[in-house]
């Protein structure tokens, strides 16, 4: 049973158009002409005089990261439903290497962080404080493995 989305107006990088939007799970299977998409066993949500916009990915967060002797405001829970509630269904945050310390616990550390508290789907930026040849190995597993992007700490 998916959801569809009918009467709507949809946004898209093409521009606005009335479409009737079926998704299911967590994915937009078919777009229709209105009233033309098969409702029989799907829940039918009316969009009339509504826009529908589909999830907008935040590339670059920073949530429960220790800056200056102090922690940003948002930690995973709180600045993922702000996401949410703007319309971002993804978000990519930034895990931290702790200087001299070992990538896989930075990240490591960053997955103990999200886990549970996110109410959207997210990934990391692996930043990377200390090159060194364990790094630099690190970053090669990261990137073909974990489907981690990698980036340069601010030093």
């Amino acid at each position: 049973m998916g959801i569809l989305i009918s009467n709507g107006t949809v946004i898209s990088p093409s521009g606005r158009i009335h479409e009737d939007v079926l998704v299911e799970g967590e994915r937009i299977v078919a777009t229709f002409l209105p009233g033309t998409a098969p409702r029989e066993g799907h829940r039918v949500i009316d969009a009339t005089g509504k826009y529908v916009i589909p999830g907008g990915i935040d590339v670059h967060t920073h949530l429960d990261l220790p800056l200056a002797g102090t922690v940003v405001a948002d930690d995973f829970e709180s600045g993922t439903r702000a996401a949410a509630w703007g319309g971002v269904t993804t978000i990519v945050d930034m895990a931290n290497q702790e200087t001299n310390a070992s990538v896989y616990d930075g990240l490591a550390e960053w997955h103990t962080k999200a886990a549970g508290k996110c109410a959207i789907d997210y990934s990391f930026t692996q930043m990377i404080s200390t090159v060194d040849d364990e790094s630099l190995k690190a970053m090669r597993y990261l990137t073909e493995h974990e489907g981690v992007k990698i980036g340069r700490a601010h030093v």
